[in-house]
C-alpha cells in the first residue's frame, strides 16, 4: 500500500540535517510537486559562507524570513533582509552568507526538484567522512547532481571583506 502524501506541512515537521553553520530543514518533497519544484529553509549561523558553487540543473529562489543574507551571483554582491527575494539561476556561480550577527532563517525553492537529496546525502556524508576526506568526498558527491564547487578565490576574498568563516570551521 503507497503511503498518501500529505498537503500540508507543519511548522516543525520534516527531517533536518546540520552541515556545520547551516541547516537543512526539508519541507516539501519532490513526490508532493511532481518534481516540479522542492522546498527546503536554510538557518544560518552568524557569519557563516557556502562554498561558492554553480548548479546545471536547478534555479534556486531564496526568500530571507529572517537576518540578512549576503549573497554573490555572478560578479556582484547584495545584501537581502527580511521579506526579500533573491534569485540564483542555473549556470550563474553563486554563493551566500549570513551578513548580520544575529542567526538568519531562508526558505529555498528548488526547480526542477531534486537537489535537496544532495544536502541529505551531504548530512550523511558529513556525519561518517574523515575530516581529511571531506572536501573530496563532498566535490565527488555533488558532480553527480551537476553541481560544481567554483571560484575558489572568492572564499579568502569574502571572508577578509565580511569576517566570514566557512561551513564547519571553528
Amino acid at each position: 500500500m503507497a503511503t498518501e502524501l500529505k498537503n500540508v506541512v507543519e511548522a516543525g515537521e520534516g527531517e533536518s540535517v546540520w552541515l556545520g553553520g547551516v541547516g537543512v530543514d526539508f519541507r516539501i518533497p519532490a513526490e508532493m510537486t511532481g518534481g516540479a519544484f522542492s522546498v527546503v529553509e536554510h538557518p544560518l549561523d552568524p557569519g557563516r559562507l557556502i562554498p561558492p558553487h554553480i548548479h546545471y540543473r536547478e534555479d534556486e529562489l531564496s526568500y530571507v524570513l529572517s537576518g540578512e543574507i549576503g549573497v554573490r551571483i555572478g560578479d556582484s554582491d547584495y545584501v537581502a533582509g527580511p521579506g526579500s527575494y533573491v534569485f540564483k539561476p542555473r549556470n550563474i556561480p553563486h554563493t551566500f552568507w549570513n551578513a548580520g550577527p544575529d542567526p538568519a532563517r531562508l526558505i529555498e525553492i528548488i526547480s526542477p526538484a531534486g537537489f535537496e537529496n544532495f544536502f541529505a546525502e551531504l548530512g550523511e556524508l558529513a556525519a561518517s567522512c574523515p575530516p581529511e576526506e571531506f572536501a573530496d568526498r563532498r566535490a565527488e558527491l555533488a558532480r553527480g547532481y551537476d553541481h560544481h564547487f567554483v571560484h575558489p578565490e572568492w572564499v579568502p576574498e569574502l571572508q577578509r571583506k565580511y569576517g566570514l568563516k566557512m561551513l564547519g570551521e571553528d
